[in-house]
């Protein structure tokens, strides 16, 4: 990336955090100017003082990582910890229940978060974390989200490439757009290998005042899956935290 001329400081201490990824969590200070666009020079003194604030930590092998601060200021995001906060008990509910990978995911523009997530310790393994992005059209909350998002987010995710996971990922947008309104007629989703050939999800809405806005899913092995027994608790958690966001008047938008 070449460095562009006029950017302001918060531009470039931005970009440092932007330059961290779930697959370089830790970065040399030459990789940071490389994956940055700005000088060395640069890069230098800004990492040292987002170091003493404390949104970067410096490791004894000299890479920077993103430190514990950052984690501090974002769990106070209103949205995520008001929902957080309600949603843990009903997702360890829903754990025991099951012993499966519990999740939990708002909308981001054209991506889902995750916000939350319980893994079980035989569970199928999953690619998401805590904090992570995913696309919208291949996770079963991604597909709920999608699916009651407005008009204009739905026609620019089918209008734009359609990223392919497995080879059952739904890459026709026309494909898509039957899959969403079954998703709104059957009020659930199934995600059926999209991810990885070895898992599958069943996820429901959790609906607001304002709507949709949030999705919680259940992700277990395909070969154990039956996806017409977990909907209806999936479907019933979602409910439940339905009720106590109608309740609580916690605000999430």
């Amino acid at each position: 990336m070449r460095a562009q001329p006029g950017r302001s400081v918060t531009s470039k201490v931005l970009a440092l955090l932007g330059a961290f990824g779930p697959t370089s969590a830790a970065l040399t200070l030459s990789e940071l100017a490389r994956r940055t666009g700005l000088p060395l020079s640069t890069v230098h003194r800004r990492a040292a003082e987002l170091v003493e604030w404390g949104a970067l930590e410096r490791g004894d092998d000299g890479r920077y990582r993103i430190g514990l601060r950052l984690w501090e200021v974002g769990s106070l995001a209103p949205r995520g910890l008001a929902l957080r906060e309600l949603a843990l008990p009903v997702m360890e509910d829903l754990y025991e229940v099951t012993h499966e990978n519990v999740q939990l995911a708002v909308r981001q523009d054209l991506e889902l978060v995750f916000i939350e997530r319980i893994a079980g310790r035989h569970a199928v393994p999953v690619l998401t974390r805590v904090g992570g992005r995913f696309a919208l059209h291949a996770t079963g909350v991604g597909l709920v989200l999608l699916a009651h998002a407005p008009v204009d987010v739905q026609e620019q995710v089918l209008a734009a490439p359609l990223e392919r996971y497995t080879e059952l990922t739904i890459t026709d947008p026309a494909r898509l757009r039957r899959c969403l309104a079954e998703v709104r007629r059957a009020g659930y989703a199934v995600s059926d290998r999209q991810v990885t050939m070895d898992a599958l999800s069943v996820a429901a809405p959790i609906r607001a005042p304002e709507g949709v806005v949030a999705a919680i899913s259940l992700v277990v092995a395909q070969d154990r899956a039956d996806p017409v027994a977990l909907a209806p608790l999936v479907q019933a958690a979602g409910r439940v935290l339905s009720r106590a966001l109608g309740s609580s008047g916690a605000g999430l938008v």
